[in-house]
């Protein structure tokens, strides 16, 4: 997993509340388990005129140009704006395998849907709550203004923008470590490597019958 530690990205909007997991990646794209290749069908019926099937070629798919995701202002966006309830719906992890693969390393919101917000972290990306007249304002500031950028600062559990105004965000401490880390649950693991094998070689001593010794 990517750590994630200091980031400035153009920030994109999605404009609406109760954006729900179906909306992020539709029930057709989910048959694959890899973490990869879900990003050109995210948003899909928001962000193409046609209906969207798993093998299309989407570079030949008509795309949407009142979706902010395919306006120029919005290329190379790493940082979403949403509203409130962002991710509600099912309980798909797709759905930030899918923002991960655009690009999107940080979503700001008002509130998160539960599941989502958990999904999240364990997959490298920070979903962020600031309050609704912030989030307000970030939205005012980015469309007055092309190409906003903003910095998240997870050390200091900080959002910056571009005038240097910042605004505090509260992160739990275990999941802060995972992220400034780069650990997933198997990262987690892992780091327990030594201790596993010894345990294992002291189980396999104590009771040989159950690995084939005896």
């Amino acid at each position: 997993m990517k750590p994630f530690q200091t980031h400035e990205g153009i920030a994109a909007p999605m404009d609406r509340a109760n954006v729900d997991t179906d909306m992020i990646i539709p029930k057709q794209f989910l048959k694959s388990i890899h973490r990869t290749g879900f990003g050109p069908n995210l948003f899909d019926e928001l962000r193409y005129l046609d209906v969207g099937q798993p093998g299309m070629d989407n570079s030949r798919r008509p795309l949407n140009p009142d979706f902010a995701l395919n306006q120029p202002r919005y290329q190379g966006a790493s940082i979403l704006l949403a509203r409130e309830n962002f991710g509600c719906g099912s309980s798909r992890e797709h759905a930030p395998w899918a923002l991960d693969d655009y690009g999107f390393r940080a979503i700001i919101a008002p509130s998160f849907a539960d599941i989502f917000f958990n999904n999240c972290f364990k997959n490298g990306m920070l979903p962020i709550v600031l309050p609704h007249e912030v989030v307000d304002q970030l939205f005012s500031e980015m469309y007055a203004q092309e190409g906003y950028r903003l910095t998240i600062d997870l050390p200091s559990q900080q959002v910056v923008t571009p005038s240097g105004q910042r605004f505090d965000f509260a992160v739990d401490a275990f999941r802060k470590h995972c992220l400034l880390n780069g650990l997933d649950d198997i990262g987690l693991t892992l780091q327990q490597a030594d201790a596993i094998r010894a345990f294992e070689e002291k189980h396999k001593a104590a009771a040989p019958w159950l690995f084939g010794r005896w």
